[in-house]
């Protein structure tokens, strides 16, 4: 491993800058990025990058943007804007065979990897969170370097609390009494999610959903949202795509699935009018 000194961690300059002139950046990308897809089959990385500098602020969710002045920052959570101009540059038949090659593109560099791990788009399969998650593994060192932001005001994270924050539930459901260490527990997360069978993943899911469901004070049938004989049927009674998005255990899927069953649930409770 490279001594923290000699690492350098380099970013697309598009998105460092004021609000507006990263998302035109990002948009001219995303264009470029199509034209490029057209004509090659793939992707190469914008022609200027520019250092993080350690320690520098990264802000990752729009949650993060609390300034109240305008101030040139560094903006990752903006990348998702190339998607659109991406998808308009090639015709309907190629966009989901380009939405993978990008991907694949993305996961081969640590910003790419950093977003994928932060904002994952779906699906969100257990096979496919590896993959993702396996990329962040390998730029852990350099994505050490920065500070990162995340929804609460003025908190300023490290990589490992940042993914504590968003994935401590789940490497638990996933390895209960793992290590203390984040990269030691993500890394055992990943080997188990990468070879998870579909009971594997049900199993994992119902660890976590009684831990999901204690946070979320908005639920109504709380009981019946924990118990796991419950649980159990209504995860195997999903169409398959909606299992594969829950199967990683990404809390956020998941919540977004226990409200929906939570708003049935009052449906069916509701008495029904005369």
């Amino acid at each position: 491993m490279p001594a923290p000194s000699a690492l350098v961690l380099e970013f697309p300059a598009m998105l460092h800058g004021h609000l507006g002139a990263i998302r035109r950046d990002v948009r001219a990308q995303g264009k470029a990025w199509a034209r490029e897809y057209l004509k090659t089959g793939g992707f190469t990385q914008p022609k200027r990058m520019i250092q993080v500098p350690p320690g520098g602020l990264l802000l990752m969710h729009s949650g993060a943007e609390f300034d109240i002045n305008p101030h040139e920052r560094w903006r990752p959570h903006l990348l998702h804007g190339v998607f659109p101009s991406m998808n308009d540059g090639v015709p309907d038949e190629a966009s989901s065979l380009m939405e993978e090659a990008f991907e694949t593109f993305c996961l081969s560099t640590p910003w790419g990897a950093l977003d994928h791990a932060v904002a994952p788009l779906p699906l969100r399969s257990a096979h496919r969170m590896a993959r993702r998650l396996a990329a962040l593994l390998r730029f852990w060192d350099v994505l050490r370097l920065p500070r990162y932001a995340y929804r609460v005001a003025d908190t300023h994270h490290t990589l490992d609390e940042l993914i504590a924050y968003l994935y401590r539930e789940t490497m638990d459901a996933w390895c209960p009494g793992g290590p203390a260490s984040v990269r030691e527990h993500l890394t055992l997360m990943v080997e188990r999610m990468a070879r998870a069978t579909r009971e594997d993943c049900l199993e994992a899911l119902l660890r976590l959903i009684p831990i999901l469901v204690k946070m979320d004070t908005g639920l109504r049938h709380r009981e019946q949202l924990s118990d796991p004989r419950v649980l159990r049927e209504r995860l195997l009674a999903l169409p398959t795509a909606d299992f594969d998005d829950v199967s990683s255990g990404n809390k956020y899927t998941v919540a977004t699935q226990l409200s929906a069953w939570d708003r049935a649930l009052a449906r069916r409770d509701r008495p029904p009018h005369d």
